[in-house]
């Protein structure tokens, strides 16, 4: 039994791997009359509740959204203050998550030259550090884009073409997805929007093809682990059909 756990969620059905896309920082700070980077900072607790809350529940992969390749285009002060952030944040956090039994992983253009070398030293000591952790793997989307991630895909298998060592008629579903950043990891069951927005915005665009996805309004920093069990519910009220369908005209017999 979890203690804070009010709702009757069927924990043998949990799903494996969630996705989040974090939306709504600035959107809180706003309202609030701070200044946008104060809504990313609110994001951390909320972030480390839903940590806990998803070991708690058994989820097994966790990926959130924390960089995409079009946020460079945001004011300077705010990347600038991102960059730093998640180098604090690694800082301050990386042993808990290495107590907690959570496996840390990078996803994206970390060796973008626009990265800075001490956040991607930071990103490595992480990655190393919990490199064997198995209770949770936690995937840090940064500098991440669906797209770009399929392109880099297509070129990578462009290259093996070019050089003998694969076949172009050995191209499928499988072939594209073991050339994809994380080759290993399972397509996410379910991805959360928070902040009340209905859009993909180029998160994981090949692995969450038949996902199912629940909007929230809650904005990211008021989001916390109960958020994330009734989203986990609202996923467990659907039937995944995977493009299948069933015929309600048939009897149980003719089933």
């Amino acid at each position: 039994m979890i203690d804070w756990l009010g709702s009757d969620l069927d924990l043998d059905k949990v799903p494996t791997h969630v996705g989040i896309i974090m939306d709504g920082n600035g959107r809180w700070a706003n309202a609030r009359g701070l200044h946008r980077t104060q809504g990313h900072a609110a994001g951390e607790p909320a972030l480390f509740d839903v940590v806990h809350g998803a070991l708690d529940l058994g989820v097994k992969w966790l990926t959130v959204y924390t960089f995409s390749t079009e946020n460079w285009s945001r004011d300077s002060n705010e990347v600038d203050f991102l960059m730093q952030f998640n180098v604090d944040l690694l800082e301050r956090r990386r042993d808990e998550l290495n107590d907690l039994g959570v496996r840390v992983i990078f996803m994206g253009d970390v060796m973008d030259d626009r990265v800075p070398r001490i956040l991607r030293d930071r990103i490595k000591d992480a990655e190393d550090l919990t490199a064997h952790n198995t209770r949770l793997t936690m995937v840090f989307a940064f500098n991440y884009g669906g797209r770009i991630e399929i392109v880099d895909a297509v070129r990578a298998i462009g290259r093996k073409i070019a050089d003998g060592s694969l076949n172009p008629d050995a191209i499928d579903l499988d072939a594209i997805g073991r050339h994809l950043y994380e080759p290993d990891m399972p397509d996410p069951d379910l991805v959360i929007r928070t902040s009340g927005e209905q859009r993909t915005s180029n998160f994981l665009l090949w692995q969450a093809a038949y996902s199912e996805y629940v909007f929230t309004e809650v904005l990211w920093p008021d989001f916390d682990r109960h958020v994330l069990a009734s989203c986990i519910g609202e996923y467990q009220s659907r039937e995944r059909r995977f493009g299948g369908a069933v015929d309600e005209s048939l009897t149980d017999i003719e089933r």
